[in-house]
């Protein structure tokens, strides 16, 4: 499996695999939208925030989508972050299926941004990677994801009480999942 060169463009924005030449912007992108993230992800120490910590993982995305573990991707608008999507937990032989986690800038929020990249990317991970289903997970209250999930086609398969850890509760999360059509 191999990733374009020049990334996945779309009408507005450049989608490129998380390198650690990308830590000044991501560390940007971080920072500026820490408080808008906080209430849907993990909590964060300083040290996440922090540029070596960040070329850290940037490296650690790189290797994973090397070796096709993952596909780690940022959403650059003009020269500059404004979110990222995550295909997670590549499992192949007879499962062929990913996690997909996805975040957007606040000022980005509304402009069917988020749509418009997990589109081309979505088509990536089918036609490319070839896998047959890609699950995402959201809390029942984040009315947003519900809508664009459903508007990218995936269909609810149920929920998952005390799922994952956000911002220091444990919180539960409705289960979706979205089949490759020409699997189907």
């Amino acid at each position: 499996m191999t990733f374009p060169t020049a990334g996945i463009r779309t009408a507005r924005l450049l989608l490129l695999p998380a390198q650690p030449s990308h830590a000044c912007a991501l560390q940007a992108y971080l920072r500026e939208n820490r408080d808008y993230l906080q209430a849907w992800e993990p909590s964060r120490d300083e040290a996440f925030f922090e540029l070596d910590t960040i070329t850290e993982r940037l490296e650690t995305m790189a290797d994973k989508t090397a070796s096709g573990e993952a596909l780690h991707l940022l959403l650059f608008s003009q020269d500059k972050i404004v979110g990222a999507c995550n295909f997670s937990n590549v499992v192949r032989g007879a499962f062929q299926a990913c996690h997909l986690g996805y975040a957007l800038a606040e000022s980005a929020q509304g402009q069917g941004l988020m749509h418009e990249a997990l589109k081309a990317a979505i088509a990536h991970v089918f036609d490319e990677m070839q896998l047959h289903r890609i699950m995402a997970n959201y809390r029942p209250e984040n009315e947003r994801s519900a809508r664009l999930l459903a508007r990218l086609g995936f269909e609810r398969e149920g929920e998952a009480r005390a799922y994952l850890k956000i911002n220091g509760v444990w919180a539960d999360h409705v289960l979706t999942a979205l089949i490759n059509p020409k699997d189907s």
